[in-house]
């Protein structure tokens, strides 16, 4: 005759399993959905720097109401040059931050940085974001605004910086702030041919920050670079 297993212990087989089993599947799902939103999230940040660099492409410096950085174009285009939106860029952080979605507009940060070209042979001083080389703030950038091509020649392009750091290459030292860039970290302007860096961070408190390895906050950052038009 078959013996059938007391109820009671049954239950209670049952329970243990799913003590067993329950936290690697919470832990599982919520690591998913912390996964997800991170992806969203940075792609936010990505879609606002993206548009900050459009717009300092486009409102370069023979528009009507010119997107500046520390440097005016030399030679000057025109007789008087207007810094409409110059750092921190009230109307190219406004525009970019309407591309935002599911995220406080106000907590996206955004910057920008104007690159170019000068001669061959140009002594470029080394700045942080640039290893093996030490950096050197002894010596300002010389004036990046020469075209990319002289006479048949390639001129030598220099990277501009923010807080002293290389965006497209060092993205992950850069801080999360708005107005980051200083005179020092800027070589060109945003002369036509030229070429501007925007850079959108935003700082995420992500659901059960602290709890299963969750970080407290994570930072998003992103860098778009376009080339600077000329307005016709």
């Amino acid at each position: 005759m078959r013996l059938l297993g007391r109820p009671g212990l049954r239950r209670g087989q049952a329970l243990t399993e799913f003590a067993l089993v329950a936290p690697l599947v919470f832990l599982a799902l919520f690591g998913i959905i912390v996964l997800g939103l991170w992806v969203f999230y940075q792609q936010q940040v990505t879609n606002v720097a993206r548009e900050a660099a459009r717009f300092a492409a486009i409102h370069s410096e023979s528009a009507p109401c010119p997107t500046v950085g520390w440097r005016d174009p030399s030679p000057p285009s025109f007789g008087s040059y207007a810094r409409c939106d110059p750092p921190p860029w009230p109307a190219m952080t406004a525009f970019a931050r309407e591309s935002v979605w599911g995220v406080n507009p106000s907590q996206v940060m955004v910057n920008a940085c104007w690159s170019g070209y000068v001669h061959p042979g140009t002594a470029i001083p080394t700045r942080a974001g640039t290893p093996p080389q030490p950096p050197d703030y002894s010596a300002p950038f010389p004036q990046a605004d020469f075209p990319a091509v002289e006479s048949g020649t390639n001129n030598q392009f220099v990277q501009c910086l923010i807080a002293g750091h290389d965006p497209t290459t060092d993205l992950g030292s850069l801080g999360c702030a708005q107005g980051m860039t200083t005179a020092a970290d800027e070589p060109a302007s945003n002369k036509a041919t030229n070429q501007v860096t925007a850079y959108a961070c935003f700082q995420w408190s992500p659901p059960l920050a602290g709890f299963l390895l969750v970080p407290s906050t994570i930072t998003m950052r992103a860098q778009i670079t376009e080339v600077i038009q000329r307005q016709q």
